[in-house]
């Protein structure tokens, strides 16, 4: 092993040593007297260094043989921030994997939509990861069927299939692999909530962020931009919930998140699916909404190094970028803006089976507004429904960001909004924003460039942002 590789792991057995919760999801450390892996904030006692490996994904740990931690639930942390500033083959593999492309069209469709073969994309994969495509999917399976087995009554069988198992044979296994525990045992290993019948009264989940998280910040600016019949924020600042709709896979869905931060570092959240298949889905969508993966202690120190952010950086810790639940929706939003979003949900949404409080629409698709009588909505619309233009969580954003400019009626400032929240992008500076100060040196914010704006945004006093 090369110095540099000792000097990372004895930083990384330090963050151990310390329980030091912002590196959860960064690494995972694994115990070769115990055989389990744990996430670095683990609660329990500190293992020798010589008994101690570390692994870049839970999948790797899993590969290794190793099974998860029933104390700290390290399959439950939120993800690195690196794949998000990534732009490279594995960060935007990663992205996909996590929206659950591998399960829905194979290693074969991830590597279509990376433009890759499959076995680049599986050597890149685990050459830097130590797991390639089918483990990494294989890890996300298992934690989705253990949500499912320990806040539902759902049948074993029923779990299998919703969670992306091919068999529940494959199911029994993968769960015992990882958990070392069978379906039934690990069931009755419940996180001390209450469990929904069969999905229909919701299926409840804890979205696991990095803390500090300025939730306060977030809800106001998804109340400022709420499309009606699509999104409602109900409450009062401090207790707000939001709502929103979902267009997936497998259907329709709702989902609800609370505003109250919980003490462990996460959202309540509640997801009404139509097909439990879904869940993996629509999770990591309300997680890119609300930037759950970010690096608040990374931002700060970049972004607090520049005198002239210092302050706002103090004044707002853990200030997050609002993504997309939907990238097309996010896209058109951007376009359009919110009033006139609204006018395209009433006028082309596709009502719920049954209204869901003030939510009674899923946002038109691209395919239903490509006749649309303003040239720029209808360019935008058609190059979505025809596939020239790709927002999907692996998209090339330097492309991406090309198409649209050559599309007509779509300038610069339109085309950065989209990269900053349809994409996901933590990184894009809005040409010729007001907000930047004069002379300032952004080259500095770099990659954090989105952060350095929305906290320029939130001091001139905005709450809802652009």
């Amino acid at each position: 092993m090369t110095t540099e590789a000792h000097t990372v792991e004895d930083s990384r057995y330090e963050a151990v040593s310390s329980r030091d919760a912002r590196f959860d999801g960064v690494f995972f450390f694994a115990v070769s007297t115990t055989g389990i892996y744990c996430r670095p904030s683990c609660p329990a006692i500190t293992p020798k260094r010589r008994n101690v490996s570390f692994h870049r994904t839970a999948a790797a740990a899993q590969k290794a043989g190793f099974r998860a931690c029933r104390r700290c639930r390290p399959d439950a942390v939120p993800g690195s921030a690196e794949w998000n500033v990534r732009a490279d083959v594995v960060g935007r593999a990663v992205r996909l994997i996590g929206d659950g492309v591998v399960d829905r069209e194979g290693v074969a469709g991830l590597a279509g939509r990376l433009g890759y073969s499959t076995r680049q994309v599986q050597r890149q994969l685990n050459a830097e990861l130590g797991a390639g495509p089918i483990a990494l999917a294989r890890a996300l399976r298992g934690h989705t069927a253990r949500v499912l087995l320990q806040t539902t009554t759902l049948q074993a069988a029923e779990i299998a299939f919703a969670a992306g198992f091919a068999s529940v044979r494959q199911f029994n296994d993968t769960i015992r692999e990882i958990y070392a525990a069978t379906p039934t045992e690990l069931r009755a290993i419940r996180p001390g909530r209450n469990s929904a019948g069969n999905g229909g009264s919701g299926i409840p989940l804890r979205l696991a962020h990095r803390r500090p998280y300025a939730a306060d910040r977030m809800f106001d600016h998804l109340a400022a931009h709420v499309v009606p019949g699509v999104e409602e924020v109900i409450g009062a600042p401090g207790t707000r919930t939001y709502r929103r709709t979902l267009r997936l896979p497998g259907g329709a869905g709702v989902a609800e998140v609370g505003e109250r931060p919980g003490a462990g570092g996460w959202l309540e959240c509640r997801l009404h699916l139509t097909d439990l298949r879904d869940l993996t889905s629509a999770t990591q969508r309300m997680r890119r909404l609300l930037d759950l993966d970010a690096d608040p202690c990374a931002v700060a120190e970049r972004l607090g190094a520049d005198p002239a952010l210092a302050p706002l950086v103090t004044a707002r810790p853990g200030l997050r970028v609002p993504g997309a639940a939907d990238p097309h929706e996010s896209a058109i939003r951007t376009l359009v803006g919110e009033s006139a979003a609204g006018d395209l949900v009433a006028a082309h949404g596709e009502k719920l089976d049954a209204p869901s409080g003030g939510l009674t629409h899923l946002f038109p698709r691209a395919e239903d507004l490509t006749g649309s009588g303003r040239p720029a909505l209808r360019a935008l619309a058609q190059a979505l429904a025809t596939g020239d233009l790709v927002l999907d969580p692996g998209a090339d954003r330097e492309e991406t960001e090309r198409r649209l400019l050559r599309l007509p009626g779509i300038d610069a400032r339109t085309a950065a909004g989209v990269r900053l929240h349809a994409l996901g992008d933590p990184d894009v500076l809005p040409p010729g924003d007001p907000a930047v100060p004069p002379g300032a040196d952004t080259g500095r914010w770099r990659p954090w460039r989105s952060y350095a704006m929305h906290h320029l945004w939130a001091a001139a006093a905005d709450p809802g942002g652009p």
